[in-house]
């Protein structure tokens, strides 16, 4: 439980001649839970598209020691124009596909759409009919049906509706144990829902901060904020 995922050493990353990521060394192990935190234009963003692949590192190393990773980008970044039903988006990321959908991948489809609080006729819905909740729900279902084993949620609430967001972090508490899941999630809201059992990383730049949540509430009390 105790092997390493993720590590990044000393990884600089650069917009032009400005250094956005400076001299990043972290660990991330199987079965973390690591919450991301800063300010506004303190890497956050950049971090991830490392992580993904979408960025390349301009010194440094990244090492991923996962078989798959899952990733569900912020609301704005999703793109809403898909000519596709939401079974269809869904299938896209099921290792055996068919011409058909089979009953047993539908059932498994809709069962994740009850455990979202989605109704199950949204599964004939057109994807660019969603909401931004419901578009939310159904690209987090997507991730998980591809059995990751690191999970990367970037502001994964920010579409939710508020009465929603405490069921789904404990959905997400749920499918970490069920899964094994190893979990990445940046936020700019830190609450006790999430936190027992999680790591914290404050980044601005460079990493201000990495430690449990306690150790962080003393951080941000000697006058650090996250946002």
């Amino acid at each position: 439980m105790n092997d390493i995922i993720i590590s990044y050493e000393d990884v600089s990353i650069l917009y032009g001649t400005h250094e956005v990521i400076k001299h990043l060394s972290f660990d991330v192990r199987r079965g973390d839970f690591l919450n991301i935190v800063g300010p506004n234009g303190a890497g956050k963003t950049t971090l991830i598209k490392s992580l993904i692949g979408e960025l390349s590192v301009d010194s440094g190393k990244i090492t991923k020691n996962c078989l798959r990773l899952g990733y569900v980008p912020q609301r704005q970044e999703i793109k809403r124009h898909f000519p596709l039903a939401v079974s269809e988006f869904l299938y896209t990321c099921f290792e055996n596909q068919k011409l058909v959908i089979s009953k047993e991948d539908k059932a498994l489809m809709i069962s994740w759409l009850e455990k979202m609080n989605l109704e199950t006729s949204i599964i004939h819905k057109k994807m660019n009919h969603l909401s931004g909740g419901e578009l939310q729900r159904i690209y987090f279902i997507r991730s998980l049906i591809s059995k990751p084993d690191l999970l990367i949620l970037d502001e994964p609430a920010s579409a939710l509706d508020p009465n929603f967001r405490e069921k789904f972090y404990d959905i997400l508490k749920e499918i970490r144990k069920e899964m094994n899941l190893t979990i990445i999630h940046i936020t700019h809201d830190l609450t006790d829902v999430i936190l027992k059992d999680s790591l914290v990383m404050y980044i601005d730049r460079d990493i201000k901060f990495f430690g449990g949540f306690e150790d962080f509430k003393a951080f941000e009390h000697e006058g650090h904020h996250h946002g």
